[in-house]
C-alpha cells in the first residue's frame, strides 16, 4: 500500500480562510468563518488524498531564529484581528476530534516542520502532499513531494509538481529561494533587490541560475540601473535567500512514525460540528448508525398515528406542521402533517388529512390558532389541495428571520439547536442528503414531524420574549406575517404567460443574434467563435489592434468591464456587448421562463424569498422576475408574454418615484433635499445645480447623469473609487465630486457620521420600522471589512425602510381591494413596482385606490409618490 503524508500549514490555511468568508457567528456569540473554511478544506483533503499519515503545522510565536538574522523580519505585519485569534484554539479541538496530529516548535515556523517532514517523507519513500496558501513551500517539490497552494480563498489549490512548476513560473524548485532572494517579500518584510519583479528576477535565472553564479557574472548584466541595483542591495540578496529558505532539518519533536492517520471517529466529529453550528456539514460525517443512536438519545414522545381525523382532536391553538422535502412547494408532496397541543401529539398521513371534511373545517377557521412554520409556504401547499389555511398566530421562520437576519439557517432543528432545545434531529440525520435523500417508514417519518411540531410550541414562547426584548414584535405580527399571507395568495394565483408569443420572441431573438452575429464577422473581417475568449480575444486586441487592458492567464481579458471600457474605440465592442445581452435573453428568460410555466394552467408561479436579504426587500425564484432586464428594448419586450388571466381584464402597474431618495431625506432631515421633494423638483436637476454650482437652466444633460449617479451612489454606500467607474472619471474627480455633494447636503453628511458611530456603539443599524442588521464587522481592525460594514450601515436604513413601505404598502391595498368588494388582484411584486391585473371596469376606481393606498402608507417628512400604467400585457403597463 502506497503510504500518504499530508502536512498542512495551519496558520496559511486559516489565516485565508478568515479573510475569503464572511463573519459567522455561532448561537454562542463566538466566529467560526475562519474554522468553517478550514473544515471544509480538511474534508476535501481527507476525501481526495487519502492520508496515511497526516499532521497540522502551526507557528509557534512571533519571534523566530531569522530574527536573529534579521531584526525587522515580517516587521510589517499587521496585529491578527482578534475575530481571528479566538479561531485558532478552535481549529486545534477540531483537529483533536478528527484525530489529527498538530505541531508548533518554538523559534521555528510552521514552514520549517512541513520541510523537516517533507524530507523525511521523500527519504522514507512516502508520496508526501504539503498543503498551504503560500509559494515559498514551493521550494519543497520534488518528484516525491507535491505543494498545493490554494487559490480563490480556499475554494481551489493548484497541484504543484516540477514539471509543472517549470511550466508555470520557468524555474525550478530550488530557484524559489534564488528568486525570494531577489524579488524579496512584502508580507514576510523581505527586503530583496528593489526594482526586482518576478519577471525580471526570471529572466536572470534562466541565463544565470543562482545568485552565486549572477554576481560572478555582474559586469554581463544589461542595464544601467538594474546592475546598480544588484550591487548596491548584494548583502540584502544573499541575507533574503537566508530568510527564504525552509530549514528542513529543524529539531523537531515528532516523526513520521508518530502521524499515522486512520480516519476519524464520526461521532466525535458530528458532535463538534453540532457545537460549532456546522450544521451543513453534518451530514459529510453523520453514519446511518449514528443517527439512529441520536435518535434513541432522544426522550420518548407520545403521539398517535391518526387513522381518522375528528373534530375533538383540536383544542383551539394548535401547532401545525407541513412537512415537504423540496424548497419548490408549488410543485413538492406534502409528506405528513404534525399537530400538537396541550392534550396530544397527532401525525396525520397527508391522505387522511386532505380526504378529512373535520381537518379542511378546522384549517379554514380563523378563529382556531395555529403555530407554523413558514406560513407562506403552508398556506401554498394546501391551496394545491384545495384547503384555504387560517387562523395563522405565529410564524417561526419569519420570527428567527427578525431576529438573525445574517443566519443562513432557518428550519426548524437548526432554529431549535441555536436556542437550546436538543429534542430533534436535523432534517439530513432523517433524510440524508442529496443523491441519498429519502423518505424514511412511516414510523421514523412521523416521530421526526411530531418533533418539530412540538418543539415549535417551545420556540414560539422563547421567540416571543425576543421579539418583544428587541422590538420587533410589531414588525412581525403587523408586518411580515400579514404580508405572507398576501405572498402566498400571489404565488398561488400565479400569472398567466402568453406561451406562442414567448416563443415567436424566442424565434425573434434567435434571428436578431443570427444579424449581430454576421455583423460582428463583417467588422472583424473574418468568421470566429465569439463565445471564446481565445478567438476573441485575438480579434480585438491583435488584429484589430486595439489597447490590452488586462490580460488572464490564458490570454487577453474580454470581461464586460474591459469592453465597456473599450467601447468608444471600435464599432466592433458595442456589437460583442449587444450579442452577449441578446445571448443571455434568449436563454435565461425565453428559454428559462418557458421551462417554468405550467403545462395544465400557462402561468408562472415564482416563489418569493421572505426570509432571505438582511435589508428585508423580497427576491423571487423559479423564476426570478425580478431580474428580466429591461435596460434594452428586446428585454423589455419579455413583458409582453405577462398578460391578464382573465378577458376584458387589464394589467396595472404602480411603482414609486425615487423612493431611497425620500426615504433618505426623512431619515437625514436634509432641509435642501425636503424642500427640493416638497416642492416637485427634480431631484438629479436640483443635485446638480448644488454640486456644479449652476442655475437650473445651465444644467446638462452630463450634469444631471453625474448627479443622479451621486444621488442613488450615496443610498448605496457607493465609494470613490465605485463612482469613478460608473462616471468614467478620475477617482480624484469622483472624490471631490462626493465632498462637494456632501457639502451641498449637510444633513446627508450628520447622518452618514452619525448613523456609523450609532452602528460601533450599538453592533447594529434599523430601519424605520425598526427592522435590524447586525454588523459585528464595524469594529474589525481589517479595513476592507470595517468599511463595507460602514457602507452597509448607511445605507441599510434607507434600503430597508424602502422595502418595509412597499411591504405595508401591500397590506394595506389588498385590505382596501377587500373593503371595495373589488375583483382586482396582486400578482406580482418587483422592487419599487406593484402589479396587479383586474376587470376593465376597475380601472377609474384602480386610479384612485393604488396610487392613494402606496403614498399614504407611512407618513414622512416628504411625500411619497407613486406612478402608475395600464395596458393589456406588463410590457404596455409601463
Amino acid at each position: 500500500m502506497t503510504k500518504k503524508l499530508v502536512l498542512i500549514d495551519g496558520n496559511s490555511i486559516i489565516y485565508r480562510a478568515f479573510f475569503a468568508l464572511p463573519l459567522l457567528n455561532n448561537d454562542k456569540g463566538v466566529y467560526t468563518n475562519a474554522v468553517y473554511g478550514f473544515t471544509t478544506m480538511l474534508l476535501r483533503i481527507l476525501e481526495e488524498k487519502k492520508p496515511t499519515h497526516m499532521l497540522v503545522a502551526f507557528d509557534a510565536g512571533k519571534t523566530t531564529f531569522r530574527h536573529s538574522t534579521y531584526k525587522e523580519y515580517k516587521g510589517g505585519r499587521q496585529k491578527t484581528p482578534p475575530e481571528l485569534s479566538e479561531q485558532f484554539p478552535l481549529v486545534k479541538e477540531l483537529l483533536k476530534a478528527f484525530n489529527i496530529r498538530h505541531y508548533e516548535l518554538e523559534q521555528y515556523e510552521a514552514d520549517d516542520i512541513i520541510g523537516t517532514l517533507a524530507k523525511q517523507g521523500k527519504e522514507n519513500n512516502f508520496e508526501v502532499e504539503v498543503i498551504s496558501g503560500d509559494k515559498d513551500m514551493l521550494q519543497l517539490v520534488s518528484d516525491k513531494v507535491t505543494v498545493n497552494v490554494t487559490k480563490k480563498g480556499i475554494s481551489e489549490v493548484e497541484a504543484y509538481t516540477p514539471d509543472y512548476l517549470l511550466e508555470k513560473m520557468e524555474i525550478t524548485p530550488e530557484q524559489i529561494i534564488e528568486l525570494k532572494a531577489l524579488m524579496g517579500d512584502n508580507s514576510d518584510n523581505i527586503p530583496g533587490v528593489p526594482g526586482v519583479g518576478e519577471k525580471t528576477a526570471t529572466k536572470l535565472f534562466k541565463q544565470y541560475e543562482t545568485i552565486d553564479n549572477l554576481y560572478e557574472h555582474l559586469d554581463e548584466v544589461s542595464g544601467k540601473k538594474l546592475k546598480e541595483n544588484l550591487t548596491n542591495h548584494k548583502e540584502d540578496a544573499f541575507m533574503s535567500r537566508e530568510l527564504a529558505t525552509i530549514n528542513c532539518d529543524s529539531p523537531i519533536e515528532v516523526s513520521i512514525n508518530d502521524l499515522s492517520y486512520e480516519g476519524y471517529p464520526n461521532q466525535e466529529v458530528a458532535t463538534i460540528f453540532k457545537d460549532l453550528g456546522f450544521q451543513s456539514l453534518l451530514s459529510r460525517v453523520t453514519t446511518d448508525e449514528m443517527a439512529e443512536e441520536t435518535k434513541e438519545e432522544l426522550e420518548d414522545l407520545d403521539y398517535t398515528i391518526v387513522e381518522q381525523v375528528h373534530s375533538d382532536m383540536f383544542t383551539g391553538e394548535e401547532a401545525l406542521v407541513i412537512e415537504m422535502l423540496s424548497d419548490s412547494y408549488h410543485t413538492a408532496p406534502i409528506e405528513g402533517i404534525g399537530i400538537v397541543n396541550d392534550n396530544q401529539a397527532y401525525f396525520i398521513p397527508t391522505e387522511v388529512a386532505l380526504d378529512s371534511i373535520e381537518f379542511k373545517k378546522w384549517a379554514e377557521d380563523p378563529v382556531k390558532k395555529k403555530i407554523v412554520f413558514d406560513a407562506k409556504q403552508s398556506v401554498v401547499a394546501l391551496l394545491k389541495k384545495g384547503i384555504h389555511l387560517k387562523g395563522v398566530t405565529f410564524d417561526v421562520l419569519l420570527a428567527s428571520y427578525l431576529l438573525n437576519p445574517s443566519e443562513n439557517n432557518h428550519d426548524i432543528p437548526s432554529i431549535a439547536h441555536r436556542l437550546g432545545f436538543r429534542t430533534v434531529q436535523y432534517d439530513e440525520e432523517v433524510y440524508g442528503k442529496g443523491a441519498k435523500m429519502k423518505v424514511p417508514k412511516q414510523e421514523a417519518l412521523a416521530d421526526h414531524i411530531v418533533r418539530k411540531t412540538d418543539v415549535l410550541r417551545k420556540l414560539e414562547n422563547k421567540m416571543d420574549d425576543e421579539l418583544q426584548e428587541y422590538e420587533l414584535y410589531s414588525l412581525l405580527k403587523e408586518l411580515e406575517m400579514p404580508l405572507a399571507l398576501i405572498l402566498a395568495e400571489m404565488e398561488h394565483t400565479g400569472v398567466l404567460v402568453d406561451v406562442p408569443r414567448l416563443e415567436e420572441m424566442g424565434t425573434e431573438l434567435k434571428k436578431r443574434l443570427e444579424e449581430v452575429e454576421q455583423e460582428i464577422y463583417v467588422l472583424a473581417g473574418e468568421q470566429f467563435n465569439i463565445n471564446s475568449p481565445k478567438q476573441l480575444g485575438p480579434i480585438l486586441f491583435e488584429k484589430l489592434g486595439l489597447p490590452v487592458i488586462k490580460k488572464t492567464k490564458t490570454g487577453y481579458s474580454t470581461a464586460a468591464d474591459v469592453l465597456e471600457q473599450l467601447e468608444p474605440q471600435h464599432d466592433i465592442i458595442s456589437k460583442i456587448l449587444l450579442y452577449r445581452q441578446l445571448g443571455k435573453l434568449q436563454s435565461t428568460y425565453i428559454e428559462g421562463l418557458l421551462k417554468v410555466v405550467d403545462k395544465e394552467t400557462s402561468k408562472i408561479h415564482t416563489r418569493y424569498n421572505q426570509a432571505l436579504t438582511q435589508t428585508g426587500r423580497l427576491s423571487s425564484i423559479d423564476p426570478n422576475l425580478q431580474n428580466i432586464p429591461i435596460r434594452i428594448e428586446e428585454g423589455r419586450k419579455i413583458r409582453q408574454a405577462f398578460v391578464p388571466s382573465e378577458n376584458d381584464w387589464i394589467m396595472f402597474a404602480a411603482d414609486y418615484s425615487q423612493i431611497e431618495l425620500r426615504v433618505l431625506a426623512h431619515i437625514a432631515n436634509d432641509e435642501k433635499l425636503i424642500a427640493a421633494f416638497k416642492n416637485g423638483e427634480d431631484i438629479h436637476t436640483q443635485t446638480a445645480m448644488e454640486v456644479f454650482h449652476v442655475g437650473k437652466d445651465e444644467v446638462t444633460s452630463n450634469m444631471r447623469r453625474q448627479a443622479k449617479a451621486v444621488n442613488f451612489g450615496i443610498v448605496y454606500g457607493i465609494s470613490d473609487f465605485g463612482l469613478s467607474q460608473s462616471l468614467g472619471i478620475t477617482r480624484k474627480e469622483a472624490k471631490k465630486f462626493i465632498e462637494r455633494y456632501l457639502e451641498s447636503y449637510p444633513g446627508v453628511k450628520a447622518y452618514m457620521d452619525d448613523i456609523v458611530q450609532e452602528a460601533k456603539h450599538k453592533g447594529y443599524v434599523t430601519t424605520l420600522m425598526n427592522r435590524r442588521r447586525y454588523l459585528p464587522e464595524i469594529t474589525s481592525r481589517n479595513f476592507n471589512l470595517r468599511s463595507f460594514a460602514e457602507r452597509t450601515a448607511m445605507n441599510t436604513p434607507i434600503q430597508g425602510t424602502a422595502a418595509d413601505i412597499i411591504k405595508k404598502a401591500m397590506i394595506d391595498l389588498r385590505k382596501k381591494l377587500l373593503e371595495e368588494n373589488m375583483q382586482a388582484r396582486l400578482l406580482l411584486q418587483v422592487h419599487d413596482e406593484l402589479i396587479l391585473e383586474a376587470p376593465k371596469e376597475e380601472l377609474e376606481k384602480l386610479k384612485e385606490i393604488v396610487p392613494a393606498m402606496m403614498e399614504n402608507t407611512v407618513e414622512l417628512n416628504v411625500p411619497l409618490k407613486a406612478d402608475y400604467a395600464f395596458g393589456n400585457s406588463w410590457y404596455d403597463a409601463k
